[in-house]
């Protein structure tokens, strides 16, 4: 592979504000041979002005802007397109990668050159970036066309040949959300999936993320929306995985909520003390 060209592929929209963390690590590369592919998707505020900024007349910056708003799914496609290095990862505008990611990542595709994607663990941080735990990621099983990561072993930083994506029909311009498993689930598909044990990526904690706090429903909702979709290119039936996963998971949910109502009720109180509760739920 020798001195292989490595996209690093921003979707930005409304981060402007975070962006100069992103920048920063990006400029600390140990790794020289990059380029950076940003698409932004028609931001409400100054994200674009702050970004262009901030990266200057560094040509090795591309700046791209969508006339409309257009979703994640469109923008992380139009990313993935625009791309012209043999490796590609996503980095999201409000994150941050340590300094060697790009070094061990490129190593680490010389190492296996039939693999479609390598992934690492990652550090869930505060607002300022700064390290609140670490994520350890686990080796998966490859060529199981019942994988579909629930215990979300894989995660970033991702990085993936752009020979295999080509292979892929390509991110979903549909999605919403979700749009970091649908690249999963199609690059799984044309070759394995590899493990290296390190941590690269800073993934910030804050109000707006499209897949945290208020919107950790949506996000499962476009979740099934790819699991569905690699069912179909996989030509199998997981009616019985949505029933045991989703269905099962709603029902637990709504039964924590009657639980968490008893609990606040006199008659609750009565009964846990007289031990029976037990009796009284399951009528």
């Amino acid at each position: 592979m020798g001195n292989p060209l490595f996209s690093i592929l921003i979707a930005n929209y409304n981060n402007g504000k975070f962006f100069q963390d992103c920048y920063n690590s990006i400029m600390a590369q140990t790794y020289s041979h990059w380029e950076v592919i940003i698409v932004d998707d028609a931001s409400t505020d100054n994200s674009v002005a702050i970004i262009k900024k901030i990266i200057g007349e560094d040509t090795r910056f591309k700046v791209y802007e969508n006339p409309e708003n257009k979703g994640c799914g469109f923008t992380k496609r139009k990313c993935a397109e625009l791309a012209t290095g043999e490796l590609c990862a996503f980095l999201d505008p409000d994150d941050a990668i340590t300094s060697e990611a790009l070094e061990l990542m490129v190593a680490e595709h010389e190492k296996h050159p039939e693999a479609s994607l390598i992934y690492s663990n990652l550090y869930f941080c505060d607002l300022y970036l700064n390290i609140q735990y670490e994520r350890k990621s686990k080796i998966i099983e490859n060529s199981d066309a019942y994988f579909f990561d629930f215990e979300g072993n894989v995660s970033a930083f991702l990085s993936f040949k752009k020979e295999f994506y080509s292979k892929t029909e390509g991110i979903n311009s549909y999605l919403q959300r979700a749009v970091d498993r649908d690249l999963l689930f199609i690059l799984y598909e044309v070759g394995p999936a590899i493990l290296l044990d390190k941590s690269f990526y800073k993934y910030r904690i804050h109000n707006n993320g499209i897949s945290t706090n208020q919107n950790e429903d949506k996000a499962y909702f476009w979740f099934w929306v790819t699991i569905i979709d690699a069912a179909k290119r996989r030509n199998v039936n997981i009616e019985h995985l949505f029933t045991e996963k989703a269905l099962l998971s709603r029902r637990e949910v709504a039964l924590q909520k009657e639980i968490d109502g008893y609990n606040k009720s006199f008659i609750f109180k009565a009964l846990r003390k007289l031990g029976l509760f037990k009796i009284f739920l399951k009528n």
